[in-house]
């Protein structure tokens, strides 16, 4: 038994008779359940009860057993000073106030269907599951699982918007800096993302303005920022670049002392350091107000045609600066361009119209149907038990479901949880 499914039953209601009565006896009239509080403090604030003649307001405390109040140390907080109602699953012991006034108890066990017990401990069963509604995931109404998804999807856009508000306000609220970190983690992959970001962060987005109109002196930039510029090669590019940097370092006071190191070891040659800055520095050149035309953009092909960059030319036919290799132009892939749309343009587009105060939900929803599902561990999982990731939605979804729900144990939070347990319920009456 967990406290959240007492919390399920209080705030949906899911009593067996609307008589509900306190320990004591007293009659007890739910005029509102309160509002169900997740953080520190009672359970549900600003109830509305009748109990007895009298009609209170205050808060509700859940918990399993009333002898938890005092494990939990409540007695000794003032936060829970105004808690009219304590909903507990077994009444073990009386609870009192400050003032030695009872609180009234109301012991739930007696007012919880079997049915609706059973439902709960066949979801939370003992037995080892990836997932507590594995047997069953596949059974869950099509309507309830693709509503519950495309609202887990904005969920994970909310949860990524907390993490570029952060770096906003380090920015001083410059998006344009926020994106140009957003992008250089994104380009650098899961190897090298945090090297890339570190590089990012140690040059003031006003030098990549300054620079950007020369594809050069941006890759000068990225490159002596990097660190790469430190060794001794014969080669004529990586001595003009080596030159360059020295200047541009020179006159922007700039220090790579805190960049990490960039890893090229199992990592397939398109995706080196080298490719991926001199990508992002030719997308810097291409586009000069890339902020604004990403932000501008509404459909998948124009972002695609923002994107769309290759290599410097001295990148045609080598990989690293020490060795030649076979010519072939190194253009951002669609795949990669997905990457950067699922984890960079439409959070920062979603984060940056809810500070506007608008709405583009319904174009981040036609771009990201358009976008193939990824292919990882959790999808993968997912689709053997119901194939059902088709888009970039579904998949970013589902792994919003899997590692703040299933993972957490949170299916009476979850709409398929609930619909499970509800169903189940109904199946149990009429068999």
């Amino acid at each position: 038994m967990q406290e959240d499914f007492l919390h399920y039953i209080w705030k949906h209601k899911k009593f067996t008779t609307p008589s509900l009565q306190t320990t004591s006896g007293e009659l007890i009239t739910v005029v509102q359940v309160g509002q169900h509080n997740h953080n520190s403090g009672p359970d549900f604030f600003n109830a509305q009860l009748g109990i007895g003649d009298q009609l209170w307001a205050g808060n509700v405390e859940v918990h399993i057993k009333s002898s938890d109040w005092y494990v939990h140390n409540h007695e000794n907080d003032s936060a829970y000073d105004n808690v009219i109602l304590h909903v507990v699953f077994e009444h073990d012991t009386e609870i009192f106030r400050k003032g030695n006034s009872v609180i009234p108890t109301l012991e739930l066990k007696k007012y919880i269907s079997k049915d609706l017990l059973s439902s709960y401990q066949n979801l939370f069963s003992s037995q080892k599951k990836w997932i507590n509604c594995e047997n069953d995931f596949a059974t869950v109404d099509d309507f309830v699982r693709d509503n519950w998804l495309e609202n887990l999807y904005f969920e994970r856009l909310e949860r990524k918007s907390k993490t570029i508000e952060a770096m906003l306000i380090l920015a001083k609220n410059d998006w344009e800096a926020v994106l140009f970190k957003l992008l250089a983690k994104n380009f650098g992959l899961k190897v090298n993302g945090e090297a890339f970001l570190s590089i990012a962060n140690s040059i003031d987005f006003t030098i990549v303005k300054k620079t950007r109109s020369e594809p050069e002196l941006l890759e000068a930039l990225f490159f002596g920022q990097s660190r790469i510029l430190e060794d001794h090669i014969e080669n004529a590019y990586y001595q003009k670049l080596t030159n360059d940097y020295k200047f541009l370092k020179q006159k922007f006071g700039l220090s790579n002392t805190h960049v990490g190191p960039l890893q090229f070891f199992r990592l397939r040659p398109p995706n080196f350091p080298t490719i991926r800055l001199s990508q992002l520095a030719m997308l810097y050149n291409k586009e000069p107000n890339l902020f604004s035309k990403i932000i501008e953009a509404t459909t998948i092909h124009e972002l695609y045609s923002i994107l769309k960059v290759s290599t410097s030319s001295f990148w045609l036919d080598h990989y690293t600066f020490g060795k030649v290799s076979k010519s072939t132009k190194k253009i951002l892939t669609e795949s990669f361009i997905d990457l950067l749309l699922i984890n960079t343009i439409l959070p920062l587009k979603f984060c940056y119209a809810r500070h506007l105060g608008k709405s583009v939900d319904e174009v981040i929803l036609s771009i990201i149907q358009e976008i193939d599902s990824e292919n990882n561990s959790i999808i993968n999982t997912f689709n053997s038990i119901k194939n059902i990731s088709k888009s970039a939605l579904q998949s970013q979804a589902l792994i919003q479901l899997k590692t703040e729900y299933c993972s957490k144990n949170k299916c009476l939070q979850c709409a398929i949880g609930n619909s499970l347990i509800n169903n189940n319920q109904l199946e149990n009456r009429n068999s």
